[in-house]
């Protein structure tokens, strides 16, 4: 009976290891995603008008059909990706420099943080016309748009991360002898940094977004126009499958900076010793 009963024994363990590993969140998402296609896939040819829709296998081949194998396309995504990251750099450059002068005061963020709001309240495809005639109709035009519509939400969360510091580490920094930048370096920067990434990942968003819409309207061979000539075709196959593109884009953006957020984050890594003279 000892025998028969430790195999048993062995095997729950095991049993449940392997429930826990089917039932943590990336499979969940990858069931989830599995089901989504499987149920777009019946639709589409089933149901679904061919000229407006296809399966999700169809989309499939056609990229390996009619996107992959022209370079003009491939060229115009890798074009597209290095606008959307122009554009990205040059919000987190200037939204993390304008978060942090408006921030760093209440008095700063009184008299500017309203007009902050005003601009970002402001619809960006209003501006489209103005950012043409500005900037023309090429690359500088699509990055300059990216960058309107990805620098306001890292102010804000700038501002929010500066703002949320408790006045007790200040005062304790103060206390201590820290000058300013001691204490923006050491106290607010630390705990401004999860607020920080929040706007990173939303501007990231926004700025493929903003790059996204520019190419609609103003390219005249990039990505929005091989948008506009499969979609006036009524051939949607080759449509999603830029459309897939373009999510893999923002999905492969979004993750470097998780990443990044992982590394940097205050709790998820070794935080430094804080070294700040005392003054006598």
């Amino acid at each position: 009976m000892s025998d028969l009963a430790a195999p048993m024994k062995t095997s729950a363990p095991l049993s449940g290891v392997l429930a826990k590993a089917l039932l943590s969140p990336f499979w969940l998402r990858v069931a989830l995603l599995a089901v989504v296609l499987a149920l777009l896939e019946f639709y589409g040819r089933v149901y679904a008008d061919p000229a407006f829709m296809s399966p999700p296998s169809l989309i499939v081949k056609a990229f390996f059909t009619k996107i992959a194998p022209q370079e003009k396309i491939l060229e115009a995504l890798w074009f597209c990706v290095a606008q959307i990251s122009a554009a990205y750099a040059l919000s987190v450059v200037f939204g993390v420099l304008i978060g942090l002068a408006i921030g760093a005061t209440a008095f700063s963020r009184t008299a500017f943080l309203p007009i902050i709001l005003l601009l970002f309240a402001i619809p960006q495809v209003a501006l489209l016309p103005l950012v043409i005639l500005l900037f023309g109709l090429g690359p500088a035009a699509k990055i300059a748009f990216g960058f309107s519509h990805g620098v306001f939400p890292i102010i804000m969360n700038v501002v929010a991360g500066m703002r949320d510091v408790k006045e007790l580490h200040l005062r304790a920094a103060r206390s201590m002898g820290a000058s300013r930048m001691e204490t923006i370096r050491h106290i607010i920067l630390p705990h401004a940094v999860p607020s920080l990434f929040t706007g990173l990942r939303l501007g990231m968003t926004m700025t493929l977004l903003g790059v996204i819409l520019a190419e609609l309207y103003v390219s005249t061979g990039g990505i929005g126009y091989y948008t506009r000539v499969f979609a006036e075709s009524y051939d949607p196959a080759p449509l999603f499958a830029l459309t897939g593109c373009l999510a893999i884009i923002a999905v492969t953006f979004n993750e470097l900076v998780r990443i990044a957020q992982n590394h940097l984050t205050p709790g998820k890594r070794r935080s430094p010793t804080l070294k700040i003279p005392v003054k006598e």
